[in-house]
């Protein structure tokens, strides 16, 4: 394991895009490093790859972080060597960044007013303008030891904080609201200097950042399950294009942006955990009322409806529900292995779906299913699982799905970042429906997925469905250019790979 001392290695910039969580609080008297602990703990299904957790003590910032799980990272040892009254914290998976500790979070800066370190969840998208804008910055300066040092990682998130660091001169926030409007993207920001705790979120609200109160102070963090598990009452969710300041006046909000609301639906159908709140709305009285609509818009003949676990679980009850059908669970997830959907290779994605989920076959046999999951993005957890379904006696397995096919890549921080990894690009539902060995497959529309939200269209970002990004987004996995692709036809006329093989996989 290894402490952050501002000398990592500085592999060359690429651009990396995370889905990551963070945490934050200042309180003290407080063990704030080990509520950092364990609110990274709740946030432990944002990332798996590495955890990171800075504390200042109004003196010095300390940083430490490793590759792994919160509880491979972090011990009662090195816990008890992080004192102070204000920390951050973060939990990461990477997509197109390296697997490597340089990538890990909190990034650190130190210069000669004074040190940050920062969290990120998201993605940004103007990475190529905010490098030229920190070479513009040392340029200007000539202080070429810290404000042009290469980025200490292939990631967004050190840029950011080399643009922070190269703006420190009055203060921090000043330094915030300075940067903050040059970044587009997605982004939700917790850092810190030796004395205040800071949280910031885009414009258009992508991902979810919530404020909540304890006793002695105050607590940030993605969802609000975090805020639950250290006993933190939820207050309100930090406003697209809110800066928000934290010392011992208490929190101060700043604005450098004006609100655009575009929050991410996929945070509804996938990411976020059923016990938190996103947006205003319980994330599993959405999923619950998600399996209804499927139900009533891909009704089935059969004699039991399950879930693939754990996501599909809230909208196979609710399609139950609406149906009629018996609700059972057919497979046992093991607990102790991760996510599929995150993990870092396809190899590791394909093994670990059978490590993960075991079929119960005195259930299953001799039964006709409606098995509900929550998304198709690859398509190798929804073969595995039918295949394994077949295998323990199933007659017939239809799949519904509570979202629509995803057809077009992320930009703001999701895993399935190019066309080519989708098996909905490129083939019909009946298509899909034969490579997975379904006897039928059936999705949610838009318009019901949307409607089971309570939120307006117009305020959710539904481009992984339909295509239409709020921002203009980079072309960097597309083309060999530097310009950006602001339309759908655009992407829409590149070719669709996604499904090319699908049909014939075993």
């Amino acid at each position: 394991m290894r402490v952050c001392d501002g000398r990592a290695p500085a592999p060359a910039f690429s651009g990396a895009r995370e889905e990551c969580g963070v945490f934050g609080i200042w309180a003290p008297g407080e063990e704030v490093a080990n509520l950092t602990y364990f609110g990274l703990y709740a946030l432990q299904h944002r990332g798996q790859e590495s955890a990171g957790i800075a504390v200042s003590n109004g003196e010095k910032i300390l940083v430490y972080k490793d590759m792994g799980l919160v509880s491979q990272v972090f011990n009662e040892a090195n816990l008890a060597g992080l004192r102070g009254h204000v920390a951050i914290g973060h939990t990461r998976y990477s997509t197109a960044g390296a697997s490597v500790w340089e990538n890990a979070q909190p990034t650190f800066r130190a210069t000669p007013v004074g040190s940050i370190a920062l969290a990120h969840n998201g993605n940004l998208t103007n990475t190529g303008e905010l490098a030229k804008m920190l070479e513009d910055v040392g340029e200007r300066s000539g202080e070429i030891p810290f404000t042009r040092r290469p980025v200490s990682s292939t990631s967004d998130t050190d840029l950011v904080t080399a643009l922070l660091a190269a703006h420190l001169e009055q203060s921090l926030e000043n330094a915030a609201l300075a940067v903050l409007p040059r970044v587009d993207g997605a982004f939700s920001f917790v850092f810190l200097d030796e004395t205040t705790l800071y949280a910031a979120r885009d414009p258009r609200g992508f991902r979810p950042l919530a404020l909540g109160r304890i006793e002695r102070g105050w607590v940030v963090a993605s969802e609000t399950a975090a805020l639950d598990i250290v006993g933190a009452a939820y207050v309100r969710d930090i406003e697209p294009g809110e800066l928000l300041a934290i010392d011992e006046r208490g929190p101060r909000s700043l604005r450098f942006a004006p609100p655009a609301p575009r929050f991410c639906v996929f945070e509804f159908v996938y990411l976020a955990r059923p016990d938190s709140r996103f947006g205003g709305r319980n994330v599993h009285a959405v999923r619950v009322e998600v399996g209804r609509r499927l139900a009533r818009e891909a009704p089935a003949d059969a004699d039991l409806v399950m879930p693939t676990p754990d996501s599909g679980t809230p909208a196979a009850i609710g399609y139950a529900e609406e149906s009629g059908i018996p609700y059972a669970a057919g497979l046992v997830k093991n607990a102790y292995v991760g996510r599929t959907f995150i993990q870092p290779s396809q190899s590791l994605r394909q093994l670990g779906i059978r490590l993960k989920l075991n079929p119960l076959r005195d259930v299953i046999r001799g039964k006709r299913l409606v098995v509900v999951d929550d998304s198709i993005v690859r398509g190798n957890t929804q073969r595995a699982v039918v295949r394994m379904l077949r295998e323990a006696g199933a007659t017939e397995v239809h799949v519904r799905i509570s979202s629509p096919p995803v057809k077009w890549p992320c930009f703001y921080g999701i895993d399935f970042a190019t066309r080519g990894e989708l098996i909905a690009n490129g083939l019909t539902v009946d298509e899909i429906c034969r490579s997975l060995g379904a006897d039928s497959l059936g999705y949610v529309s838009l318009d019901g997925l949307v409607a089971a939200t309570g939120m307006p269209r117009h305020a959710l970002c539904r481009a992984c469905f339909d295509g239409d990004y709020p921002t203009p987004v980079p072309d960097a996995e597309l083309f060999s250019r530097g310009e950006t692709i602001s339309t759908r036809s655009l992407l829409a006329s590149l070719p669709s790979v996604g499904g090319g093989s699908a049909l014939e996989r075993p």
